[in-house]
């Protein structure tokens, strides 16, 4: 496979483009180092090729306040397709865009992903396994998620209660299933090391690295405390007064949770050189388990992230120490079954994330 081949599974099953309609890509320069230079080339010369009406624009970077300037806005008016190879897709990605245009997020930031079997896995294949998934949490009556490093939470999903949410825009590649509302969970969650934000908005000191093991304590939704290290503790305390306070939201509250489901999600470098660009391209990877906490929105601005997750759905571990089984949910071997190349890749699962192995 090829990146054109992840590029023509964007704009072909994901943005469902048509010969002759118009295509906007907003894009952030590669200056920014989070997008490669790579990845417009990329995506134009697929569009090209099948026969789409391609504008670009720099949209930039704006960390502090997103919007959709008066510029992109008569942009998305002239189109019928946008895809973002741009921050400000993700930064707006649970806001309301112009009605009747096709909105993409890619979450493949450069060629490397447009030609892994993350961006080639049919796109719809990935869309049934996230419908699936969320249709098991919706039944379910107790999921339990647990890790080797001591995370331990439960209870009950209640996926009607809109607290948990999706996103007003495509997803590409899928990569999760829709965000689990957290207020029916209580138990401890073992951080990998660091606190760091969720792409919604960026700050000074974004992520905050634990000298040892630090686990949250949530009840009902909330924060109730860190156990850990002294010094650890307070600073991640301390973390969580200085980010509710710079936003004005509420500092304890735990949004929602969801796990990857891609396993062809994978992250070569090393997360500690850029947090941030970790936190957008690798959370899709079925190791990482991640919570929406600070905050009463999704996604929030500090995110959990834990490692290698079992979660049981009502006693089956669909999840089992990082690795997601889809045969385990009904309906899911159906979709393995039709698209070989999902079942392809979940017989040899990316487990490079970043940071361990």
């Amino acid at each position: 496979m090829t990146p054109a081949d992840g590029a023509t599974n964007m704009l072909l099953n994901c943005a469902d483009a048509r010969i002759g309609e118009r295509l906007l890509i907003a894009y952030e320069s590669a200056e920014h180092g989070y997008y490669g230079a790579d990845a417009v080339p990329c995506v134009v010369a697929a569009a090209d090729a099948l026969g789409l009406d391609v504008m670009t624009m720099d949209v930039g970077f704006s960390p502090h306040s997103p919007q959709l300037t008066p510029e992109l806005l008569e942009g998305i008016g002239r189109s019928d397709i946008v895809v973002f190879l741009a921050r400000l897709g993700d930064q707006l990605r649970f806001a309301e865009m112009p009605a009747g245009k096709r909105v993409v997020v890619s979450f493949a930031l450069d060629g490397d992903h447009f030609g892994s079997a993350f961006a080639t896995t049919h796109h719809k294949a990935m869309v049934a396994l996230k419908t699936q998934v969320t249709a098991a949490l919706e039944q379910a009556r107790d999921v339990r998620v647990t890790c080797a490093l001591g995370s331990d939470f439960a209870g009950m999903p209640n996926m009607g209660s809109g607290a948990g949410g999706d996103t007003s825009v495509r997803r590409f590649p899928m990569s999760v299933f829709q965000p689990v509302p957290a207020h029916g969970f209580s138990g401890k969650v073992a951080l990998c090391g660091f606190l760091t934000g969720t792409g919604s908005l960026y700050y000074d000191n974004y992520t905050l690295e634990f000298d040892g093991p630090v686990l949250a304590v949530m009840r009902n939704g909330q924060l109730v405390g860190f156990e850990g290290g002294a010094s650890d503790v307070a600073a991640a305390n301390a973390h969580y007064d200085r980010v509710s306070s710079m936003f004005g939201i509420a500092r304890n509250h735990v949004h929602s949770w969801h796990a990857g489901i891609h396993p062809g999600c994978g992250y070569l470098q090393n997360a500690r050189d850029n947090f941030e660009r970790w936190g957008g391209a690798s959370f899709g990877n079925p190791r990482i388990l991640h919570l929406h906490t600070c905050g009463t929105y999704a996604p929030g601005e500090i995110s959990w992230n834990m490692l290698d997750p079992t979660i049981e759905i009502d006693g089956v571990p669909v999840w089992e120490g990082g690795a997601f089984h889809p045969e385990r949910v009904p309906g899911g071997q159906a979709v393995l079954d039709r698209f070989r190349c999902a079942a392809s890749v979940f017989s040899r699962p990316e487990r490079r994330i970043g940071f361990c192995n």
